[in-house]
């Protein structure tokens, strides 16, 4: 079953890539008999075509044609049929159309494979089949491709299974996001692009069937902004390499079978971290006090862990926390360590079963846009806000 995921910053970064590659061509150019065919082969394949057959058949300039636009030089640069209700396969022809830069095929019900003349296109730079019924694996590559162009792969919310080819990514030199989230993946995390694309920058492999232990090599992809590896099966400790892919923003394994301590030693080269989500997982061990050193932070899970001890009082210059949840837990010891004043936009705090002390902190009353706060289950006394006068 699909799971069905709020947008974040992966999908940010997509949709950006699209309205920029968009704002490059233009609809008012005619399109070569040739261009045409391929169209109306996809047309083809379709056996529900969400009524584009009214529109694609019946004018001679495909450039006209719903959903198609063309560049300066007379060349379809652009298919954008998102949400148009198709059914059917995915016809190998697209791949033939030698200057489209843009195909989104994303929300439709498409299904069978992805063609393979789609990921090796010499010319498409953006391609997104997220949230079809697509499935099977994707297809190697010969070794000698050249190096493709393609810089945004989005083929998330689908049924593909198996392995990552790494001849994929021997030949994807330009490639910036990949999300191949909520699929049937298995094996591990591939890191080849990491070495291989330079400009690599958001990885969302959650929701599949990974296994194995996270690889050393992530650590080298050091323009690497977002890596959600979420609801997977993998197990380990996070490894010290890791901690060298010093431009990440957004970093989640939740719901895995990891374990180890956080170090504090290491914790601190993620200084750019807006996103830090381990929950569901087997870690064990003090918050270190360095995590206050992430001033950048705005959502820190840790819940449903084996964690323990006092909150750092460090964790007070975090103060742009919007959600904290640590609930599930062994944390113990007084919560006045913290100075929740000094987090005026936090709207969670989720500190339900731990084993926390002492009074309800009153500087929790002024954090004015709370509107979250599970505190039952502890050990603490005094008046809950919600009943303070």
């Amino acid at each position: 079953m699909k799971h069905s995921k709020k947008e974040k910053s992966p999908m940010a970064s997509l949709r950006l890539a699209f309205v920029l590659l968009i704002s490059l061509v233009s609809p008012t150019s005619s399109c070569t008999q040739q261009e045409k065919i391929c169209l109306l082969r996809f047309l083809a394949g379709l056996s529900q075509d969400g009524g584009l057959a009214a529109s694609w058949r019946d004018g001679e300039d495909c450039c006209e044609w719903e959903g198609v636009t063309c560049g300066t030089d007379r060349a379809v640069a652009g298919v954008s049929l998102a949400s148009k209700s198709l059914e059917g396969n995915i016809s190998e022809s697209l791949g033939s159309l030698d200057g489209l830069k843009l195909l989104d095929l994303s929300h439709n019900s498409l299904s069978g494979c992805l063609p393979r003349g789609l990921v090796s296109s010499p010319s498409i730079v953006v391609l997104d089949v997220s949230f079809n019924r697509l499935s099977g694996a994707l297809h190697e590559l010969p070794s000698s491709t050249p190096p493709r162009p393609l810089q945004v792969l989005n083929i998330s919310s689908n049924s593909f299974t198996g392995m990552f080819p790494s001849t994929i990514w021997e030949s994807m030199e330009n490639l910036i996001a990949l999300n191949g989230s909520n699929n049937s993946f298995t094996g591990q995390i591939p890191t080849h692009f990491c070495n291989g694309s330079p400009s690599f920058a958001v990885l969302d492999l959650s929701y599949n069937k990974l296994r194995g232990s996270i690889p050393r090599g992530l650590g080298d992809c050091s323009v690497l902004r977002v890596l959600n590896a979420g609801y997977n099966n993998l197990s380990g400790t996070l490894p010290d390499e890791l901690f060298r892919a010093t431009s990440l923003e957004h970093l989640s394994f939740r719901n895995n079978e990891l374990h180890g301590v956080l170090d504090g030693a290491h914790i601190i080269n993620l200084g750019n971290l807006v996103t830090l989500n381990l929950g569901r997982n087997n870690f064990s061990g003090k918050l270190p006090d360095s995590i206050g050193q992430l001033k950048r932070m705005e959502e820190l899970y840790f819940d449903r862990n084996n964690m323990s001890g006092d909150l750092p009082s460090a964790l007070s210059n975090c103060t742009n926390l919007i959600t904290v949840d640590f609930k599930s837990n062994k944390f113990s010891g007084e919560l006045n360590k913290v100075d929740f004043s000094n987090f005026p936009n936090l709207t969670t705090l989720d500190l339900l079963y731990n084993n926390f002390t002492g009074t309800i902190p009153e500087s929790i009353y002024s954090c004015s846009k709370l509107i979250a706060l599970r505190l039952s289950a502890n050990n603490l006394h005094g008046q809950h806000p919600a009943y303070r006068g």
